[in-house]
């Protein structure tokens, strides 16, 4: 792990701490929902990510996802796995949000998947990597407003059957509005999923704004 991912930058991780909205995961003054999504919850239960995305982490991931360093993945996982103990979720399932098709194509993998089943291994719940697909190809959601980024994920996944009357973990490597999340919530919600809850490895906070997340 040292190798792919140096002892000095996994020191350097600003781990997401603090007060956390209690839905959507994003830093605030007062325990408790936050104003945006008392206005229009997610359809998930809750989100929570890892770090924030910022160097190295930002770092890490885009060599994971452009550059196939896939054993990133592992190391990410390995760093995750007493987080995700900690919040405590009871889970039954890990589901990666899925690619589309011509993406996968280009890709050749995965990139959420190589951090997802290294973490169900570690935590001992089942990876299921075919349990949502997508429906739709999608833009890029890099550079869109929150309306655009709903719009653009819009019924874009679909479920299989297997999540009936399971607590899903859907995750996916970097959060910003949540709308992709959301999306696919919804969409395992719609196969029958008792609960849906969300995981990043990291979190782009406001103040990063949207145009290169």
């Amino acid at each position: 792990m040292g190798f792919r991912w140096c002892e000095e930058c996994q020191q350097r991780v600003q781990v997401l701490s603090g007060i956390l909205c209690e839905v959507c995961g994003l830093p605030q003054d007062t325990a408790g929902i936050c104003d945006t999504c008392r206005a229009e919850r997610p359809r998930f239960h809750a989100l929570r990510a890892w770090a924030v995305f910022e160097d190295p982490i930002r770092k890490a991931l885009h060599r994971l996802k452009y550059r196939r360093d896939v054993g990133l993945g592992d190391a990410l996982a390995a760093h995750m796995v007493s987080y995700v103990k900690g919040l405590g979720w009871r889970i039954d399932m890990i589901v990666p949000i899925p690619l589309g098709r011509q993406r996968y194509k280009e890709r050749g993998y995965n990139q959420v998947g190589m951090i997802a089943k290294p973490l169900a291994l570690a935590l001992d719940i089942e990876f299921a990597p075919k349990a949502l697909t997508r429906r739709k190809e999608t833009r890029s959601q890099v550079g869109l407003s929150k309306q655009e980024r709903q719009k653009n994920v819009e019924g874009a996944f679909r479920a299989g059957m297997r999540v009936k009357g399971k607590t899903v973990l859907i995750l996916d490597d970097v959060s910003t509005t949540g709308s992709t999340l959301s999306s696919g919530a919804e969409a395992l919600f719609s196969s029958g999923a008792k609960d849906v809850y969300a995981l990043t490895v990291a979190r782009a906070l406001p103040q990063h704004g949207l145009k290169h997340v």
